[in-house]
């Protein structure tokens, strides 16, 4: 059975109102998009919370995915109104077929590999290299699965960092990538903490199917104890708003991990730190950074 694919050119004002109200008609699905992608005219909308100064895009375009009989003229006629426009916007449809979308979604994401013997490996996959390092995770709601620049560079610096027998604690663990790798690597005392719930729960399952013992909580809950190694990829602001309570959870001697931070932001993160212990660059990709320093 096909499906269509709605396609609706609109403003920022009216975007959201009408990917809701399509919703609201029995479309399956809406999302939201940079009418102007690809071109020279596109605007990226991602960096640090607060930094947009404006919401959406101003030629936006509301993709609905709806089922085969709907008469769309009617529908998105209906719909504009509800949304507030005066008259039925620019759109067009297309057959969407009928696929396997699990196995398509999973084709999506192939073994990665992270140095010469981590790797990362969906569920549905084999090892590539069976002498490697490997965790098991397979994309989710929790944010990391080793693809984004950040999660790699943190990986990277634990293989070099991790001694078997060390704590280590993971500040926003996500998916629980970060805390499975120290766990994998040797670390005998793994604890992660987020501020969602969901990602606690998803990161306890990724740590099952790795054989793993860590602890995993949320941030509301209190949290005792000094670590061998602090690790924390979030984002520059809450990172600076941080740095007194992660520093208070690393011992003397300990090492301090962070990423989330763009380059140009690095200064600021050095700044915020000097008071507890001393943080240089130690890699970059694609814009962001790994900072890292040792507790005296």
């Amino acid at each position: 059975m096909a499906w269509l694919s709605l396609s609706v050119r609109t403003d920022c004002q009216h975007a959201e109102r009408l990917a809701d109200a399509l919703l609201a008609a029995g479309a399956l699905a809406a999302s939201i998009e940079d009418a102007d992608a690809g071109t020279a005219n596109e605007q990226p909308q991602f960096g640090e919370p607060g930094s947009i100064s404006r919401p959406g895009w101003e030629r936006s375009l509301v993709v609905a995915l709806l089922r085969p009989d709907s008469d769309v003229r009617q529908l998105l006629l209906h719909c504009a109104a509800q949304a507030g426009l005066a008259e039925l916007p620019p759109f067009s449809q297309e057959e969407v077929p009928e696929q396997d979308w699990v196995r398509l979604t999973q084709s999506q994401f192939e073994p990665i590999r992270v140095s010469q013997r981590l790797w990362i490996v969906p569920s549905w996959h084999v090892a590539p290299d069976p002498e490697a390092i490997v965790l098991v995770l397979d994309p989710g709601m929790a944010f990391g699965t080793g693809s984004h620049p950040t999660t790699r560079l943190c990986l990277e610096w634990l293989e070099r960092s991790v001694r078997p027998g060390v704590s280590l604690l993971d500040y926003g663990c996500g998916s629980g990538v970060l805390a499975i790798a120290a766990g994998r690597l040797g670390a005998s005392e793994v604890v992660g903490v987020d501020i969602d719930p969901q990602a606690v729960t998803a990161a306890r399952d990724n740590a099952a199917a790795n054989g793993v013992a860590a602890r995993f909580q949320e941030s509301v809950d209190p949290l005792s104890g000094q670590f061998d190694i602090v690790v924390a990829n979030i984002l520059a602001n809450p990172l600076q708003v941080l740095a007194p309570a992660l520093c208070s959870h690393l011992r003397a001697g300990g090492l301090l991990a962070l990423s989330g931070i763009l380059v140009e932001q690095s200064d600021d993160l050095i700044e915020a730190y000097a008071p507890h212990l001393p943080l240089t660059v130690v890699d970059t990709r694609d814009g962001w950074v790994c900072l890292a320093g040792r507790r005296n």
